[in-house]
């Protein structure tokens, strides 16, 4: 049986690594987006050799996402976050958060499910836009540096294995 996109969660946590106090604090994505892929750009190497074969090399991944749309509302700490990055010209590891990838279909006894947290960093793409809403679109840049555990949908925390 297929799952339903529904059931991959993407959880981004609205307190960045700059901000030294306070809890995590991990706002689901998807409430005006029809799509989040994550895209994969592999480094791929490849070789021919003399016999006429050909070997190939991915030793690395590039992952990205892209959220667009991003509607402001007033209250979300996400958008607390994401105007203040736009209001204070942020760089460097002022954009660096996290993000946790949820699977839903596979809850366990305690009523956790099996997740994956990431370092991220947040690229602000435009701000403004038309009529429907103030919109806040942006790229997650994902780092490579994960860390497997189990995530609590209830509570909205994310425990280590």
């Amino acid at each position: 049986m297929k799952i339903q996109r529904k059931y991959m969660a993407h959880y981004l946590n609205a307190r960045f690594a700059s901000d030294s106090t306070g809890k995590d604090d991990y706002i689901r994505l998807g409430k005006d987006l029809e799509e989040y892929s994550p895209e994969l750009s592999a480094n791929v190497e490849k070789k021919s050799n003399i016999l006429g074969q050909t070997s190939v090399t991915i030793d690395s991944y590039q992952k990205q996402g892209e959220v667009s749309p991003y509607y402001a509302e007033e209250g979300d700490a996400l958008f607390t976050k994401l105007q203040a990055i736009i209001d204070g010209d942020m760089v460097l590891d002022d954009l660096k958060t996290d993000i946790v990838e949820v699977k839903l279909w596979d809850k366990d006894s305690a009523g956790a499910y099996p997740a994956v947290k990431e370092e991220c960093y947040i690229e602000i793409v435009s701000y403004g836009g038309d009529t429907t809403g103030y919109q806040i679109p942006f790229n997650v840049h994902y780092t490579g540096v994960k860390s497997k555990g189990t995530f609590n949908s209830a509570t909205n925390t994310f425990t280590a294995e």
